[in-house]
């Protein structure tokens, strides 16, 4: 950890402060991320939009990581990581409010750009934030303590779908496909107008937080730190470091990777909403659906406990990861292979098929990749940490090309089903478009097991 220099005095480097204020900044983080589970069902609805077209919610908010991930390595070197976490937190107000005027005019375009701009901040932020996580104690516990800072993450995951549903999208119910194709036209257009405004209120709050935790960090005592101390890489132009970082093995297939793990991520937290809908989980206001982004960011703060618990006293980063890739092979084959027409009840909730319960389970195999990822790919990177981090920023691209893959997956496999006669619930698009994410795992086993060592091309 010598290359580490931290540009205040000793006793503001400890890493007491800027956890709180990392693990605070990410339970909101989480809420923001986290909420596209259940507007991707909603937005189906409300903007009248096939399966297909409703996965463009999580497309264009994490398309901004890939457009963002170097540009937010730039503005990093002319601001410094304090305030682009602060300048994050900014653009994400701007993504928030801007709900407002794409409610009232109920213009799916107005929203994804919303999104997008959300996605930007997030990627700014995260570039900034993730190298703080790593550098602020030993290398050997970053995983620990991003795994502190995943809790955080994932029990907003928890709370975003359970809150907006219950204050905002309680009555979704009464909006069915069924009941809005009997409706005049001017019926269901006021019907889903009145839907879609039921968003401004929550967006127009969560801009008001953002704004005032981006003042809140700038004048914090969150520690400035510099990763380059000799200076040798901050002189060099954006296109060399990039290709100078890419000469580093370990960095370029922890971008693969990272940009795999996020495709299963997403995919188990977003998807499962729909998935739900598909198998008639609708429970006694049927909306129950939309909360089972819940139970995939219940696995996920189960899964980073362990992490926090096990790493590194009992189990290392690397056979953490190696566990994941493992159980989600698993966990793949068995969402495929079993009917979902095999249900389970559980205290307090509806009937659930059981494959609903094997996809919210993916979130245990995904919880400990990222923090493991992570400090693996940014290993003796030296100076060139803050343009890895954006490269590998740019691998959450994951979360938005495979989402959308999903979709017309699903939508082809069930359109032949419905054409042929077999739109029963057995075997759907829904549930055999999760077999693309067998890849993810693979590469995930491969890096934990070998890729992670190489040096040398």
């Amino acid at each position: 950890m010598s290359e580490i220099d931290f540009t205040l005095k000793k006793e503001q480097s400890s890493t007491l402060i800027p956890m709180l204020i990392l693990t605070s900044l990410f339970f909101i983080l989480g809420f923001v991320t986290w909420l596209n589970g259940p507007l991707i069902p909603f937005f189906k609805l409300a903007c009248e939009l096939t399966e297909s077209q409703s996965y463009f919610v999580t497309f264009s908010f994490y398309i901004a990581y890939f457009v963002m991930g170097v540009p937010s390595s730039w503005v990093i070197g002319k601001v410094g990581y304090k305030s682009s976490i602060s300048l994050g937190l900014q653009i994400i107000a701007l993504g928030a409010f801007m709900f407002y005027p794409a409610a009232e005019s109920r213009t799916f375009l107005l929203f994804l750009i919303a999104l997008f701009v959300m996605g930007t901040g997030l990627a700014i932020l995260q570039t900034a934030s993730n190298p703080y996580v790593v550098v602020i104690g030993p290398r050997e516990n970053a995983a620990a303590r991003i795994s502190v800072l995943g809790i955080a993450n994932k029990l907003a995951g928890f709370m975003a779908p359970l809150l907006l549903t219950e204050l905002v999208l309680s009555n979704i119910g009464y909006y069915s496909a069924d009941k809005i194709a009997v409706m005049t036209s001017f019926q269901r257009e006021r019907a889903l107008d009145y839907l879609a405004l039921q968003l401004q209120t929550p967006y127009v709050y969560m801009a008001g937080i953002m704004f005032v935790l981006a003042i809140f960090i700038k004048f914090s005592s969150l520690p400035e730190i510099n990763l380059d101390n000799d200076g040798h890489v901050e002189h060099l132009s954006i296109i060399k470091q990039i290709k100078n970082a890419l000469r580093r093995p370990q960095l370029v297939l922890g971008v693969i990777t990272l940009m795999l793990y996020l495709a299963a991520e997403v995919l188990a937290g977003d998807s499962i909403g729909g998935f739900g809908k598909q198998l008639r989980v609708y429970g006694d206001e049927g909306n129950f659906y939309l909360k089972l982004t819940s139970f995939t960011m219940s696995a996920m703060v189960v899964g980073y406990i362990l992490g926090i618990t096990l790493i590194p006293k009992y189990l290392s980063q690397v056979t953490a990861l190696k566990g994941s890739g493992i159980l989600g092979i698993i966990l793949v084959l068995a969402i495929v292979i079993i009917s979902p027409k095999l249900m389970i009840q559980l205290p307090g909730i509806p009937n659930l098929p059981i494959v609903i319960l094997l996809v919210a389970l993916l979130g245990l195999a995904n919880a400990l990749c990222w923090p493991a990822i992570w400090p693996m790919a940014l290993e003796d990177l030296g100076g060139y940490t803050k343009i890895g981090s954006a490269i590998l920023i740019m691998g959450i691209i994951g979360g938005a090309i495979f989402p959308l893959l999903y979709g017309l997956i699903t939508e082809t496999i069930n359109t032949s089903n419905i054409a042929v006669g077999t739109q029963d619930i057995s075997r759907s698009g829904n549930q055999l478009a999760y077999l693309m994410l067998l890849p993810s795992y693979i590469m995930i086993l491969f890096y934990a097991v070998k890729g992670h060592k190489y040096r040398k091309w």
